[in-house]
């Protein structure tokens, strides 16, 4: 994959990161861990902190592992300014895209490499360890830059969440369902943000041919990687469907190449989907 420019909203907070404290125990750090590898909000499970906060440097157009999360993120920009204006009739508001080592505190609490990538939608800031990256390729078997750019894409999927008040909506319908309903909504909501990773998979290809051969199949495999069936299978060796938050590896490919396919946001509606 390639990039066509740079983002200007690239924090570097690597060499910040240090021994901090999660709120609500073990249990929640371990549920967290699980929730933000697979690119989930954190702050279902971690102690909110909205005064929380540290600023980084810009990042160093010289290194190259920023330089290619810069040109990522900048194709994402360009990509969802255009889909807000053409065929939601809004004004996109671009995210934060945070680096980080070992920890950071975001106004969701605190996230640690282990936990892999994460949106905080109370401070619409993406973050994201680069060593996650080896474990996507060594650990999950998902190589490629194709793959590495689709786990930033599916993070600004949450991010379009937020800014269309989805998010929002359902935090207050978790709060009227039980355990597995609100399981059923966190799979909803995570496969509708593979699904707009497709859809600007597919609109900044159309526009700027960002996409080489062999790249819709790296991002594929990654989505089919972190399938909640795939990790269970793989840490406690037997699969609980009931107990999905991020839905299959199935599903996953499923709706990433319904959005990569169609090319419309109004594509994703995971909802109303029956079944996903």
């Amino acid at each position: 994959m390639r990039s066509t420019g740079q983002s200007s909203n690239v924090q570097d907070r690597r060499g910040k990161g240090g021994p901090l404290v999660v709120g609500g125990g073990i249990g929640a750090v371990v549920i967290a861990l699980v929730v933000m590898l697979l690119g989930g909000d954190p702050s279902d499970v971690i102690q909110t902190n909205p005064g929380a906060g540290q600023q980084g440097a810009p990042a160093d157009p010289n290194d190259p592992a920023a330089k290619w999360v810069s040109g990522v993120l900048y194709e994402t920009e360009e990509t969802w300014t255009a889909l807000f204006r053409d065929q939601l009739g809004r004004e996109y508001r671009k995210p934060t895209l945070v680096l980080f080592e070992n920890a950071v505190q975001s106004q969701c609490g605190v996230g640690q490499s282990a936990m892999g990538p994460f949106y905080c939608p109370l401070d619409q800031q993406v973050y994201i360890d680069l060593s996650f990256y080896r474990e996507l390729k060594d650990r999950f078997g998902a190589p490629g830059d194709a793959a590495q750019a689709y786990v930033i894409a599916h993070e600004v999927g949450h991010h379009v969440q937020t800014l269309l008040g989805i998010s929002e909506q359902l935090i207050n319908q978790r709060q009227r369902v039980g355990r597995e309903g609100a399981n059923e909504l966190s799979v909803r909501q995570e496969l509708q943000a593979d699904c707009f990773a497709g859809v600007w998979a597919n609109q900044a290809h159309r526009e700027r041919q960002i996409l080489e051969p062999g790249d819709v199949e790296e991002a594929l495999t990654a989505a089919g990687a972190i399938g909640d069936d795939r990790i269970q299978r793989r840490t406690q060796g037997n699969v609980v469907p009931e107990s999905f938050t991020h839905g299959s590896s199935a599903q996953r490919v499923r709706w990433f190449r319904r959005g990569l396919d169609s090319g419309r946001v109004s594509s994703c509606d995971t909802f109303r989907a029956s079944p996903l």
